[in-house]
């Protein structure tokens, strides 16, 4: 049988508040093998039982199921629209039609009529207190509403409510762009919340990111100085008619009982200063203050349909903790960013005051040196009357701890409760084993991403630092991509990063840029700029082909062409004879094979800088083809064939030796193609000796270590990627999982073995770049692999690799045509694999050491050097081999 099970909408499943029609993808369900799609037939209705039909694509003779491009057909601003699909396929099938995707427009081409609003002044600037606007209106009551969209931003962060009913779920909108340029605005529907009548339309607004105490320097006022709402609320009735609410100076605004709420400081609520009813109707706003006008440029609008903050998941507190000093701590068993929300009764004036934190100490107390001057503490005031449930709402803690300060009664866990959040994304990714070790540390890798895709992604969610760094960002870019759909979070970002970039097309350290101008008091980049290190800057070019290469949208290559091409020029602007370096670069940072007292590895920066110089060329010249500009392919794939020679000339001897002997060079110079193909069993034997001198241990930092285990298992050295995956004593990946770790941490010793803390400059437990070693265990441990001929794995490369002494391993990566899933298993001396491939897509499966092969499912398999290789269609297979000598496994009956 042959279905649609479901229509995505640039890869969401709805859209709300979009200017330009999405990109449309659908997933097939069949219960036969080797299915193709072979025409389609799109409808768009502004009406779910699709009898107001807008748009009739007829039936398409096509096996094209994503980023299908519909030609334009004119779409209405507040209007909510549905689509659907029926397809055909090779076996002479037809399905019914998909269910619905509805997808609402914004604002799209008409003028903002409403304006920006404050209720602050100029005089507060250095203020952090939330405050209140509201407006009172009528709805006709002799008319009916047909539908009512909000569409809404700010200058800060609000919480917009209707009626006294909170609009929405989304948390800490709008998000945090390059304001001046990339202003985000979120839509929602309010039909049910409005009433015949009186109305009210509400919001408090708090300082965020726009303007308030940001970065290690602890400026504030990086955007503006006053916090400002833009709303406007489209009624339209059945008879036609349209009515519009805006912000605009017959607002009234006040202070809230929010007294405080900053992002690195946390909040101070006072209940008793509360002002019940202000956003419904019958509530007297006479002393409440007229607002202001904001002026800002609109044109830096655009539409957010998806990927916002929301509460994502709810955890209970696991233990009551009283430490050696008598500090009474709640552990929830799990390093998160979120907040606590806690159950209270008490009398009025009385307090709850809460410190979060990531560590205990080596004798077990409260550990707060590695949150820096960030203070993280929230404290209520309670009104008084009754049971009182709060959390914050315009600030967030990175914490598994919490301190209680102070709470009234009886201090009882089951009245706690931590919520987790972070960008909406669909979880895509799935990894299990026999080892559960590894189980933990894909489990640490997965709260990694959890607790820093937070609107941006962070370095670290709990210091007072929580910046864009673009290194962090590139190096995690693809495992990201295996756990969580990550298509709408990056091209934000992305876009970010396209308008901070200098003139010259240098990349910022980190995106959105707040560091440019605000560093004179850090003596490295006041001295070593604020642009453009190597790794770092090349997000601008590595993330952008990653999205592509996962999800196959062309358009995100399109939106960021002129930045990549920006970067590549860049480096070649400044590069001598075609040798690359700049200034301040962080190089391998971190690495353990660096001097005493110093964060930059060995591995001289020159040569990082040319690799990843010859990487971003390279990937731009690929980008140039995908495009169909085939004069600058022609023109990058020459220069990277330069670089590439002349990286040769400077990095290897005659008798082919690296003459940097770190094992992050070897690492590069295999992983980027930089090695002479004659040299190249040389390098990685030398990278094995490398290895073997630190008794099988890493010493790479930032750049090397996402790459270790691919430099080793693509050049025929399967055992020692295991082996050194699996090392649990420092410095390794599972050190820190024997260590009681639930997140990944930003040095390999977090935590010493005598329980001491490595140096609380720069200390962070929730870390995630060196979790990046989560793509090589889907990428090559389950072997779900994407094909840059064909991307977003409508062809995939289904080669696992076991070994480990493990005995099976189950994994699944849910891709944009369906999900793909492999199972290999050690049984009775073979490989048993099982694999799923989705309809509509192919898969080239390829098997290495193999002694002896045995079932097959109908799958012709060719014999090379290479291995064994054979094409499947979609559907389910099951095959085994016997493994030769080099495969470790550990089997059962």
């Amino acid at each position: 049988m042959l279905s649609v099970s479901q229509l995505t909408l640039n890869g969401e499943p709805a859209l709300t508040g979009v200017e330009r029609l999405p990109l449309i993808g659908w997933k097939i369900e069949s219960t036969r093998r080797n299915v193709l799609q072979q025409s389609w037939q799109l409808q768009c209705s502004t009406r779910a039982d699709f009898s107001a039909l807008v748009f009739d694509s007829g039936v398409v003779n096509s096996e094209e199921s994503n980023n299908i491009e519909l030609s334009e057909f004119l779409l209405q601003p507040s209007t909510r629209y549905f689509l659907r699909v029926r397809i055909t396929d090779n076996h002479g099938e037809s399905s019914g039609w998909s269910p619905e995707a509805p997808f609402v427009t914004g604002v799209m081409n008409c003028a903002w009529k409403g304006e920006f609003i404050s209720a602050e002044t100029p005089q507060d600037k250095a203020n952090s207190k939330g405050t209140l606007l509201r407006k009172a209106f009528s709805v006709a009551a002799e008319k009916k509403v047909a539908s009512a969209f909000v569409h809404a931003t700010a200058l800060g962060i609000y919480q917009l409510f209707l009626n006294g009913e909170r609009v929405g779920t989304d948390e800490l909108t709008p998000g945090w762009t390059s304001y001046q340029h990339h202003l985000l605005y979120q839509t929602y529907d309010v039909t049910a919340l409005l009433n015949s009548g009186d109305n009210v339309v509400g919001a408090e607004l708090g300082a965020g990111w726009f303007k308030g105490d940001m970065g290690f320097s602890r400026h504030r006022n990086y955007y503006g100085e006053q916090t400002a709402l833009l709303c406007q609320l489209v009624i339209q009735y059945e008879d036609g008619s349209e009515q519009c609410v805006v912000s605009d100076l017959s607002w009234r605004s006040s202070d809230s009982a929010r007294q405080f709420a900053e992002i690195y400081d946390g909040e101070r609520y006072d209940a008793t200063l509360a002002q019940p009813g202000w956003q419904r109707s019958g509530f007297n706003d006479s002393d409440w203050r007229h607002v202001s006008q904001i002026h800002w440029d609109k044109k830096t609008l655009v539409a957010q349909g998806a990927g916002t903050v929301k509460q994502i998941e709810r955890l209970p507190v696991a233990a009551l903790i009283v430490t050696p000093q008598g500090d009474k701590v709640l552990d929830f068993g799990q390093n998160m960013s979120g907040w606590v929300e806690f159950r209270v009764r008490g009398k009025p004036g009385d307090k709850v005051v809460l410190r979060h934190f990531e560590a205990l100490d080596a004798s077990g107390n409260v550990y707060l040196d590695n949150l820096r001057s960030a203070k993280q503490l929230v404290e209520y005031t309670l009104k008084g009357e009754g049971e009182e449930v709060w959390h914050p709402r315009f600030s967030w803690q990175g914490f598994r701890y919490v301190k209680v300060e102070r709470f009234p009664g009886e201090l009882n866990p089951n009245h706690f409760t931590a919520i987790v959040i972070h960008s909406a994304m669909e979880a895509t990714g799935q990894f299990a084993c026999s080892n559960p070790d590894l189980n933990q540390l894909h489990h640490n890798i997965l709260w990694g991403l959890k607790g820093n895709f937070v609107d941006v992604p962070t370095d670290c969610p709990q210091r007072d630092e929580r910046l864009g760094w673009t290194g962090d960002a590139q190096i995690f870019c693809r495992t990201a991509s295996y756990l969580m759909q990550t298509r709408t979070f990056f091209a934000k970002w992305l876009t970010d990063l396209k308008h901070d970039q200098t003139p010259e097309g240098g990349v910022p350290h980190v995106i959105p840029d707040i560091l440019t101008g605000h560093c004179d008091h850090d003596k490295f980049l006041a001295e070593g700029g604020t642009h453009s290190a190597t790794g770092w800057a090349d997000a601008a070019v590595i993330n952008p082909w990653t999205m592509y290469l996962m999800y196959g949208d062309k358009r995100i290559l399109q939106n960021q062409y002129v930045s990549m091409k920006g970067w590549v020029d860049f480096m070649r602007a400044h590069a001598d004879n075609d040798i690359w370096r700049y200034k301040l670069q962080f190089g391998d940072w971190v690495a353990l094979d660096a001097q005493e007292g110093s964060y930059f590895g060995a591995t001289p920066e020159d040569l990082l800088c040319t690799a990843y110089y010859a990487l971003s060329t390279s990937l731009l010249a690929k980008t140039a083809k995908v495009l169909g500009n085939e004069e600058d392919h022609q023109y990058y794939s020459a220069l990277q064939t330069i670089i590439v020679e002349r990286f040769q000339e400077r990095f290897f001897t005659a008798k082919g030796d690296l003459t940097a002997q770190t094992q992050t060079a070897h690492i590069v110079a295999l992983c980027f193609d930089l090695t002479p193909v004659a040299f190249r069993q040389r390098t990685a034997d030398r990278l094995v000796a490398l290895l073997h001198e630190h008794d099988g241990h890493l010493v790479t930092g930032f750049l090397g270590t996402p790459y270790f285990c691919h430099a080793l298992s693509q050049n025929g050295k399967a055992k020692e990627a295991w082996a050194l995956l699996l090392k649990d004593d420092f410095p390794s990946w599972l050190y820190q999982v024997k260590a009681g770790a639930t997140t990944v941490w930003e040095h390999w010793d977090g935590i010493k073995p005598d329980g001491s803390m490595w140096s609380p400059d720069m200390n962070s437990f929730n870390h995630y770049a060196y979790g990046a070693v989560g793509e090589w265990l889907y990428r090559t441990v389950a072997g779900i692999e994407a094909d840059e001929s064909a991307p977003g794995f409508k062809h995939a490369i289904i080669s696992p690799l076991p070994g480990g002494r493990l005995n099976w391993v189950d994994a699944s990566y849910e891709s944009m045509y369906g999900e793909i899933a492999v199972k290999w298993q050690a049984i009775e001396g073979k490989v048993v694999l099982s694999f799923r491939i989705p309809a509509n897509t192919t898969a080239t499966v390829k098997l290495q050491a193999v002694k002896e092969m045995g079932q097959s499912e109908g799958l012709e398999f060719s014999h090379s050097e290479l291995g064994w290789s054979a094409t499947a269609g979609s559907g389910e297979y099951r095959i085994d081999y016997l493994p030769d000598d080099s495969v470790d496994l550990t089997y059962s009956d």
